[in-house]
């Protein structure tokens, strides 16, 4: 009987201890998450606007909630495009700070404050077009954003955001293997990228996608470096492989230059 009773006791104690024992040692992946904000205008005085709003009340307000490195960037087509853009990305720690981030930003003196125009413009002469925003998931190679480092001035450099939509979600999960598991991030890296992000697009207008940001001294670097890239032994191995076919059906590039109060 005693033998019975202690072997019911170890299985009552199996049942209820080692769920939470598992449940303690659980580690949320490493990671964080990214916020990236396009502005779209038909003007040179929307852009202005929004400039001065984002240079003196939104960065500043952001700093002092403890976010830094975000980035701030112009297309540099803006001077003949018709949809002039610009980009604002920032890291975020955890998905619900996206909630948090537009609660102090409603009620931040300097938002309040503002004097640029943009938060008191009337309905017929508003400071864009529309805003357009896509939330990302950094890649399990490259966790945390990292600022480039480069040694031209800010008016010098080139920013490349590229997009790669696929056909359908699995070709779009074996893109995103390529780039983790499969070695391109660690490629960029060799080869001196420095690049800013690379991640998959949580939500956004362009799905199934992922995007990541490359950064050069100026464009004779950026040609530079992808005709490098494009002759590397190792990349041309990696580009023949079955499993990698036929993975990107779209490839979105954007050339942009910091803006004079980025962080990087």
């Amino acid at each position: 009987m005693k033998k019975y009773l202690t072997t019911i006791a170890c299985l009552i104690f199996a049942i209820i201890v080692c769920p939470f024992t598992k449940a303690t040692t659980y580690k949320t992946p490493k990671g964080e998450f990214y916020q990236l904000t396009v502005y779209h205008f038909t003007t040179n005085a929307q852009i202005a606007t929004t400039e001065s709003y984002l240079q003196n009340a939104y960065l500043p307000t952001l700093h002092t909630m403890g976010i830094k490195n975000i980035g701030i960037f112009t297309s540099i087509d803006n001077d003949t495009a018709a949809d002039k853009k610009l980009y604002v990305l920032v890291p975020i720690k955890k998905l619900d700070q996206l909630a948090t981030i537009a609660t102090q930003l409603a009620n931040s003196d300097l938002i309040k404050q503002d004097a640029s125009g943009y938060t008191t413009a009337s309905f017929d002469k508003p400071p864009f077009e529309r805003i357009e925003t896509i939330v990302l998931k950094a890649f399990e190679q490259m966790p945390f954003m990292q600022t480039p480092l480069l040694t031209t001035s800010p008016s010098e450099r080139v920013y490349e955001l590229r997009s790669y939509e696929a056909a359908t979600e699995p070709l779009f999960k074996q893109k995103v293997k390529m780039f983790n598991a499969g070695g391109e991030v660690g490629l960029f890296k060799r080869l001196g990228f420095n690049a800013v992000f690379y991640a998959e697009v949580l939500a956004g207008s362009k799905m199934p996608n992922l995007m990541y940001m490359t950064t050069f001294n100026n464009k004779a670097d950026r040609d530079a470096h992808w005709k490098t890239f494009v002759s590397d032994a190792e990349w041309k191995t990696l580009s023949t492989l079955a499993e990698y076919q036929n993975t990107v059906s779209k490839n979105d590039t954007r050339f942009l230059r910091p803006t004079s109060y980025s962080d990087y």
